[in-house]
């Protein structure tokens, strides 16, 4: 008899779970995802033949994504460029004082993430667990009360005929 654990489709023993289901949660395409990625938005885990795996850890992201994205109207650029105004040198503590001088920050458009190549500290695969990309969710920048045509109508009250 063969014991087997009982997980969520595309949900790994080790926590990861797989492109697909992420985009099968929050309803979208994995290519939706992956543009995301593309522009910086995102990091994916990656397996070593190229698999993307999210934890749960970032859903609460991906959701502030889309929202903005969906019901704000803002503009992946615009996400981009207040990702790139986080004060990373302060949330790492790497040494410099400001952007000057930061071989990471060469684009001022883009966070630190989106050049992780130049960055002395540490290896690429790492910036999936970096303080800075972690505390992207909780940039007040992206707290923004949706827009009045976007929040969910009252229920409506029952009609006596």
């Amino acid at each position: 008899m063969r014991l087997g654990i009982e997980r969520k489709q595309g949900h790994l023993p080790n926590g990861s779970i797989k492109i697909g289901a992420v985009a099968g949660h929050f309803g979208v395409s994995v290519d939706l995802l992956r543009l995301y990625e593309r522009e910086g938005l995102l990091i994916p885990i990656k397996s070593p033949r190229g698999t993307r795996y999210f934890t749960e850890q970032d859903y609460p992201w991906i959701a502030i994504i889309l929202r903005l994205v969906r019901e704000s109207h803002v503009p992946l650029a615009g996400i981009r460029r207040q990702l790139a105004a986080l004060p990373c040198w302060q949330i790492r503590n790497c040494g410099f004082e400001s952007r000057q001088g930061c071989p990471v920050i060469s684009d001022q458009s883009r966070p630190c993430w989106s050049n992780r190549a130049m960055c002395p500290v540490v290896c690429a695969q790492d910036c999936y667990y970096c303080a800075v990309y972690r505390s992207a969710p909780n940039c007040k920048d992206f707290k923004v009360p949706l827009p009045a045509a976007a929040r969910p109508a009252a229920p409506l009250e029952a009609v006596a005929h």
